[in-house]
């Protein structure tokens, strides 16, 4: 069976609108890239274009920095010679996709897999020229409009090799698309077919002058666009597939429609087997296991997260009012979607959830870091029963926030007020934990070395963690540790057990500590190659040993864009945002996309729910 190959190049066969964008996701994926097409300026053009869009399409992939390269060709034997894979992606003419097949089979190793990017046309009619052996290895590869849009749709020529779909569905995944295979040949592969029903009967609503367009589009919004929205499996599953038959049997009785491929297979394969959907503990479209983990009609459990967004996006088009911008909002990855829960913060920073109340707590630095106007907040996990801590102005610039959900307290850094804090659940017991710098000296206000931003807990060795960034970009920047109590008879000015435990960093932000492994991890802000990466060392709850600590911290993700929050979760990944509008979960150095638009996320946490 054909390997898929790093150094053996993938050929994209056309440099046009769509062509250049394959190229594209080849190229960040990391692989050796050949475009043939026989317009020079047309491999001009699209040359440009994937130098000019890399990071649309990195942002995507987890290989960092990309490694990918390309290479242009106008004719098509030099461009294939030693190719694993080629992409079609010619004008949609039968006779000329016949012609290239022949040619690249000609001229092609005997081990390469010839893919054709066609929506319209099968495979199967483009290989009456190539050769039995290479029909085992010809398949559709139909890409939609990348980075916009990253599904990718697989089908047979009904001779292809099964074992080819799930390695090629790995090579898309690495390169930061969502591929699908159809089990079998279908006209218009999976998704078309589905959109094609939707026009139909969207345009027999309209001749029959039934709605209008605007109320259509109207109702397909409020139905399947909002936060809660399910998709259609999931949908009928809900309803009851013994409902959803009900419901079909009217149109195919009023229409005079076959209903051998729909309510009749619908009855045999799931309804008369029990199969019901989401009432039934055998399931339904989605299987028993679907229905198993659903109580009385309830979601089935999964880790939510909880963003921060600052307010200082492109999603806040008057950046007057960036003060009153800031939104909390809750993903769910079942839904695919990020919904705000609170609005109107104040530059919201830092973020954590506390399991045994099922309430989130946050800082909001203020209208602007040069006023002293921070403040603490706390509420239920659906954003209801907001309490204020802290009012504005008990603080300077609050940053990142952690829970101690044992001793119930609220630990979080102020960053132009030079502080590590702590508060109860409630509110109360405000202390003062480390002062770095005095308020009472404009020159130590000033310092940013003396700015405290981050913080974490290792409650098994009673220390607490914050960084202290230094100015922007600086490599300036440390981590420190204390004891989580002030010893007796010292104050936060004066401590005897502050410990340095990383200096020369490149800007580091905000920290987590897995108590289990003993690990620090860190977001870094600083300037590229060691700045805007995820970081962490193994302390151990040993002594502190600068000298060796600086040798075993590692780097473990990068090429973020300046990286603030971040967040473990339970299977040790670590989810980082970013104000670029990024979230990210990075598993064992691999980082990928959880979610991206045009906000500003400053913190992350994850809650049950």
């Amino acid at each position: 069976m054909t390997k898929s190959s790093k150094t053996r190049p993938i050929v994209v066969l056309g440099a046009g609108v769509l062509g250049r964008r394959i190229a594209s996701v080849f190229v960040a994926g990391g692989y050796t890239v050949h475009i043939r097409d026989p317009s020079a300026p047309a491999l001009q053009a699209a040359s440009e274009y994937i130098d000019a869009h890399r990071e649309d399409f990195t942002v995507y992939t987890p290989l960092q920095p990309p490694s990918g390269t390309f290479d242009i060709f106008t004719d098509i034997p030099p461009a294939v010679k030693d190719a694993w894979l080629v992409v079609e992606a010619v004008p949609e003419k039968l006779p000329l996709k016949i012609s290239t097949f022949a040619e690249v089979d000609r001229h092609a190793p005997a081990d390469c897999i010839i893919a054709s990017n066609s929506s319209s046309f099968k495979s199967r009619l483009m290989v009456d020229e190539v050769s039995d052996d290479r029909k085992k290895k010809v398949l559709n590869m139909h890409f939609t409009m990348p980075p916009a849009i990253r599904t990718v749709e697989l089908m047979t020529d009904g001779e292809t090799e099964s074992e080819l779909f799930p390695m090629l569905s790995q090579v898309l995944k690495e390169c930061g698309t969502v591929p699908v295979t159809a089990r079998r040949e279908s006209t218009g592969f999976i998704f078309n077919r589905l959109w094609a029903a939707i026009k139909r009967e969207i345009l027999y609503i309209l001749a029959e002058d039934v709605s209008s367009a605007e109320e259509i589009d109207l109702l397909w919004k409020n139905m399947f666009q909002l936060p809660n929205s399910l998709p259609p499996c999931r949908l009928m599953d809900q309803i009851g597939l013994d409902t959803v038959a009900f419901i079909e049997d009217n149109y195919v009785d009023e229409r005079g429609l076959d209903g051998s491929m729909t309510v009749d297979w619908l009855r045999e394969n799931f309804i008369n087997p029990g199969r019901l959907g989401l009432k039934s503990d055998k399931g339904g479209l989605y299987g028993a296991q679907a229905a198993s983990s659903t109580t009385n009609g309830s979601a089935q459990q999964e880790d939510v997260v909880y963003l921060l967004d600052v307010g200082l996006g492109a999603n806040n088009p008057d950046i007057g009012k960036a003060s009153t911008a800031g939104k909390i909002l809750q993903y769910r990855p079942s839904t695919g979607k990020a919904v705000p829960i609170i609005t109107g913060q104040s530059l919201p920073d830092g973020i954590d959830v506390s399991k045994s109340t099922g309430r989130i707590f946050w800082t909001n630095m203020g209208c602007a870091t040069s006023t002293h106007d921070g403040s603490v907040h706390s509420a239920n996990l659906d954003g209801s029963d907001i309490h204020t801590l802290l009012p504005a102005g008990a603080v300077h610039t609050p940053k990142q926030l952690v829970v101690d959900d044992d001793a119930k307290y609220v630990y979080f850094c102020d960053r132009e007020g030079m502080g590590v804090h702590r508060i109860r659940y409630d509110g109360s017991g405000h202390e003062v934990l480390v002062r770095s710098g005095s308020l009472e000296l404009p020159e130590q206000k000033k310092d940013m070395t003396r700015w405290c931003v981050g913080i974490s807990l290792d409650k098994r060795h009673g220390y607490v963690y914050w960084t202290q960034k230094g100015p922007s970009k600086s490599g300036q920047g440390r981590i420190f540790r204390a004891g989580i109590d002030v010893p007796a008879g010292e104050s936060a000015e004066n401590r005897s057990d502050v410990e340095l435990v990383l200096e020369g960093l490149p800007e580091p932000i905000d920290l987590e500590f897995d108590e289990e492994t003993q690990t620090l991890y860190w977001t870094d802000r600083g300037e590229h190659p060691t700045g805007c990466s995820l970081n962490r060392l193994v302390v151990g709850g040993e002594n502190v040993d600068k000298e060796a600590f600086k040798l075993k911290k590692e780097i473990i993700a990068r090429h973020f864009n300046e990286p603030i929050g971040l967040k473990l979760d339970a299977e040790k990944q670590v989810y980082v945002v970013d104000l670029g509008g990024s979230v990210y979960r990075v598993n064992d150095g691999r980082k990928t996309v959880v979610w991206k638009d045009n906000a500003s996320y400053t913190g992350v946490s994850i809650a049950r729910a």
